[in-house]
């Protein structure tokens, strides 16, 4: 599910953020190995392949959308040669017409899904599809189980939505609030023009209070996007519960969502309605290195390949499942994937393409969630455990970390944890990135995590291609760099160590994984 990470987390945990120093806008490359800051050690990993030969890998970035020819990352985006552009021709008969930079399954002939309803109301609509309006005392007595199960749904939905709407209403306020600023100075929203307003009540009072806070890590206009931005996802989900919960889908992409057998739908329109989140990831992970623009991703020579499967609402398990097997079958080795639910209709399908992907020696890497919960406490999709209890060994699961150097303050406060659930923790919080319109901006979430994993994973791939996917799991989980001090609980007041979110304790580190190849492997 697509979640404007920022809005998110200034707003449920702005003690825990407005108390860290903005660091540089490149701190996810830095080394821990190096300064007090626990970046990726990417920059470090370099000085140490210096005059070592690379390969080019590419990265399956499965998202909202990417902006293929943003300055930064149009250098660096896969290009099918087997394809040939725009003749309206499945020239390399892989089924999809024209999928030159990859594919969307978001999209028909002439119009692409923005929108979507959470996984939770599809469980509920097709349910409610096949008891209708009976009681319990009207259900088959063999059926009594699914429909305690179906009311048990229901009710969770209702209290999902009653939190949207009020969400809504505060949303509504705040993005009130900064109209009212604008209209009294001539249209800008500034520290300034925030200043001088002159408040009309006590909650525009309390909101001018709040904006003052959100400037410490937001630019005003950046600010301003983020707020409208999410009134209007707020407003789209509540605008599902009125809705069939497949009707759009079935109008927009032509597509039954719940036909599994069909691979082959979408478009290739890789930009989609909403690139934000997508463009940001890409970025993160391969953004042109070294060529005095923006900023220089991870992996110097990661191909992204562009795979939208991520609404704003809860992706399918079709999509995600026939992503990953497109990924696959078009030559991916690592695959980010920073989304997920917690309900799921057809979990066996992405078993199917996870254990598919493991088969033919391909890497997934996925966000641990920005709830502030522990994962081993409640499930969350997808998952690297399947319905069988298979646990797959090409999965990474990371958590978010920041760049203070306080030990209680180095773990996000709103990144999911597990200390049997989550591998370790990567940068995710002010993180500055690609967007569309050829811009950047800084944005918080494990969405960001995942991408600095997997492009330390696409670096080590890239160097070191005779590693198999598992063995560069493995060298990652290995090499992380630890932390013994005590740390904060997300989402708790509690401390405790390290051990507690993750099964290794530590942050991913380029450079450790590398010295630990040079050391140990045989190397080509």
């Amino acid at each position: 599910m697509k979640i404007f990470f920022i809005l998110l987390a200034l707003t449920l945990f702005a003690s825990n953020f407005f108390s860290q120093a903005k660091e540089s806008a490149n701190w996810y490359l830095n080394s821990p190995n190096q300064s007090k800051v626990y970046g990726t050690a990417a920059n470090e990993a370099y000085e140490l392949l210096t005059g070592k030969k690379s390969i080019p890998v590419i990265v399956a970035v499965i998202d909202s959308g990417v902006e293929i020819d943003h300055p930064d990352l149009k250098d660096v985006i896969w290009v099918n040669a087997d394809e040939v552009p725009n003749n309206g021709l499945d020239d390399d008969h892989n089924g999809y017409v024209d999928d030159v930079h990859g594919w969307s399954f978001l999209g028909g002939a002439t119009s692409d899904i923005n929108d979507e309803a959470s996984e939770l109301k599809r469980m509920v609509f097709l349910e409610k599809k096949h008891f209708g309006n009976k009681k319990i005392d009207e259900v088959d007595p063999l059926e009594k189980a699914r429909f305690e199960k179906y009311q048990a749904m229901k009710a969770k939905y209702d209290k999902e939505l009653g939190m949207n709407e009020q969400s809504y209403q505060n949303l509504s306020m705040i993005a009130g609030y900064v109209d009212n600023v604008k209209m009294a100075s001539n249209g800008i929203f500034s520290k300034e023009t925030n200043n001088a307003y002159v408040p009309k009540d006590e909650k525009e009072k309390k909101i001018q209070s709040r904006i003052k806070l959100f400037f410490i890590q937001l630019p005003p206009e950046q600010l301003d996007k983020e707020i409208h931005h999410a009134l209007e996802s707020t407003a789209s989900q509540i605008k599902m519960a009125s809705l069939d919960a497949d009707s759009i889908r079935t109008v927009v992409v032509g597509d039954d969502p719940n036909n599994l057998s069909n691979r082959y739908y979408g478009c290739n329109r890789y930009e989609g309605p909403d690139a934000m989140h997508g463009t940001h990831v890409s970025g993160i992970i391969a953004a042109k290195r070294g060529n005095g623009v923006g900023i220089d991703g991870i992996a110097e020579k990661a191909q992204i390949m562009v795979l939208r499967a991520v609404p704003n609402g809860d992706e399918r398990d079709k999509d995600v499942a026939n992503a990953i097997r497109y990924a696959v079958d078009n030559g991916a080795k690592v695959i980010n994937m920073s989304f997920g639910k917690y309900y799921t209709l057809h979990k066996s399908y992405v078993d199917d393409a996870i254990a598919y992907a493991l088969d033919h020696d391909v890497l997934l890497v996925h966000a641990a969630g920005n709830d502030g919960k522990n994962k081993d406490l409640e499930d969350s999709y997808p998952t690297r455990i399947s319905n069988t209890g298979t646990i797959y060994p090409n999965w990474i699961e990371v958590g978010a970390s920041g760049a203070s150097t306080s030990p209680k303050k180095r773990i996000a406060e709103f990144s999911n944890y597990g200390a049997s659930t989550v591998d370790f923790f990567a940068p995710g919080v002010d993180i500055y990135s690609t967007v569309p319109d050829g811009k950047y901006e800084d944005a918080s979430g494990t969405s960001m995590a995942c991408p600095a994993t997997a492009g330390v994973a696409a670096l080590i791939r890239s160097y070191f291609p005779e590693l198999s996917a598992v063995e560069v799991k493995e060298i990652l989980m290995k090499t992380t760099t630890p932390l013994k001090k005590k740390i904060k609980i997300p989402g708790t007041n509690k401390k405790g160590k390290m051990k507690d979110l993750s099964i290794t304790g530590g942050f991913v580190n380029a450079a450790n994984a590398v010295n630990y190849i040079l050391k140990n492997k045989k190397t080509n």
